[in-house]
């Protein structure tokens, strides 16, 4: 049996694939570490190699694409996937991690968090802030929340945080593969959901709970 853990680094950013790879070289000298620039080449590696860690960007190419977890799964069921995301924790934390993460990590968190985060993912087989514990206890006794954005399917979050970042019905059906007819609904149904009439008021409904 190896006494080497294998982690694969899937982000489509250099400095941050080569920053993390850094860190993890001088902290684990027990860690085999291999790199993924796009989500292809991702599932060509993990067909090939087996993984107990991976760093999640799921973020890739501007893109938000959730359903890369449950993909990821199905050819490793036993990987541990960190989402490494630049995206506040009390906004999207909870959502990833009810979608298959194994634990969530701000790209700006300290070196001390995210050495924790790796040796809990190893020895429990997860990591979740305090933040988090407190969320899932709560929606695990109920289905209310205090986060309006919650009310949200995956695909309607990734559509309101597109809008919210200026991007127009055109480019929202170009990049995730949408009829415009298609997004002009899901804009709808997310203004309807969240009691908003227009970008200005979603982008506040944002702003306010992250």
């Amino acid at each position: 049996m190896s006494n080497y853990n294998t982690i694969l680094i899937l982000d489509d950013h250099l400095v941050v694939r080569k920053g993390v790879k850094l860190f993890l070289n001088e902290k684990f000298r027990s860690y085999v570490v291999y790199e993924s620039e796009n989500y292809p080449a991702t599932l060509d590696i993990i067909n090939r190699i087996s993984f107990d860690i991976i760093f999640l960007d799921i973020n890739i190419n501007g893109v938000e694409n959730i359903k890369m977890m449950k993909e990821i799964k199905a050819v490793q069921p036993h990987v541990k996937i960190l989402v490494f995301s630049s995206h506040e924790e009390k906004q999207y934390g909870l959502r990833y991690i009810q979608n298959g993460a194994d634990g969530y990590l701000n790209k700006f968190c300290s070196e001390e968090k995210m050495e924790v985060a790796l040796k809990q993912l190893l020895d429990k087989g997860y990591y979740y802030s305090e933040s988090i514990k407190s969320k899932l206890e709560t929606s695990s006794k109920t289905k209310n929340t205090d986060n309006p954005l919650e009310s949200l399917s995956n695909r309607e979050f990734e559509i309101a945080k597109l809008l919210v970042d200026g991007e127009g019905n055109l480019e929202i059906s170009n990049k995730l593969d949408l009829k415009m007819s298609t997004v002009s609904t899901y804009k709808n149904r997310i203004f309807e959901k969240l009691k908003v009439n227009s970008v200005i008021a979603l982008a506040d409904v944002f702003k306010e709970n992250s």
